[in-house]
């Protein structure tokens, strides 16, 4: 079978992300070193994060929430309203900042298009998810969104049961080994790995992947060509 449908992450594949919560973790550590040191109270925001996950998912959202919760238990309760103030204003910076492409782009979204069905499979929230794809002007260049809350093989299962085609038929571009690639690899499909200078650490695969349906490329514009090879060869 060829490959029918070519799938993007968004964030950190199509436009930049990680960066800005780095930058907000920075702020929110440099409020709180009158309690601790700045490495200790990222590594506070972080434990907090991963347990909230269950209940907030992934965005900027959750994060606001994340650094109020961890500051209120750094201070034992005593952070002045001042802060949590300073912290609320740092998510709002988050939520307004401007999308910003990555290079090559669009390029490769219009030289796939008309080739394959091209999708969008990113998670997060979805009123911001829909919030930087409307601003990033890529909407037209995809055949359907998919914002998830996770992306387990189950969650790529439901996507390629609703796009109707096989697993084999299927290719996942992405910045996240964990996330893009590794579970659509266990369902039978193709991955391409694009690496990002920045990766959270909830997202770090350390193991090598070797497989004959993985791929890398060090950036976006050399994956037309890529996917051209796969498909031929598949």
């Amino acid at each position: 079978m060829s490959i029918k449908v070519i799938a993007f992450d968004a964030d950190d594949t199509l436009w930049v992300n990680e960066p800005f919560f780095r930058e907000a973790e920075e702020k929110f550590a440099s409020l709180l070193e009158d309690f601790m040191p700045q490495h200790a109270i990222m590594k506070e925001l972080y434990r907090t994060e991963i347990e909230n996950l269950r209940l907030y998912g992934y965005g900027i959202k959750g994060f606001m929430l994340s650094m109020i919760e961890t500051a209120l238990r750094i201070s034992d309760h005593k952070m002045p309203i001042t802060v949590i103030d300073k912290i609320i204003r740092i998510g709002q910076d988050m939520l307004e900042k401007p999308v910003e492409l990555l290079p090559g782009v669009e390029e490769v979204l219009k030289d796939l298009n008309g080739d394959y069905r091209i999708v969008m499979a990113t998670k997060g929230d979805l009123v911001d998810q829909e919030r930087k794809l409307k601003k990033s002007g890529l909407e037209k260049h995809f055949h359907h969104i998919e914002i998830m809350s996770e992306k387990r093989v189950s969650d790529y299962e439901k996507l390629i049961r609703h796009l109707d085609i096989q697993p084999s038929e299927f290719l996942m571009l992405g910045n996240s080994l964990k996330s893009d690639i590794l579970p659509v690899l266990e369902l039978g499909g193709f991955g391409i790995h694009i690496p990002f200078h920045i990766t959270w650490v909830h997202e770090q695969v350390e193991h090598e992947v070797e497989h004959e349906r993985f791929f890398k490329v060090e950036h976006i514009g050399e994956a037309g060509e890529l996917i051209r090879r796969i498909g031929t060869n598949s």
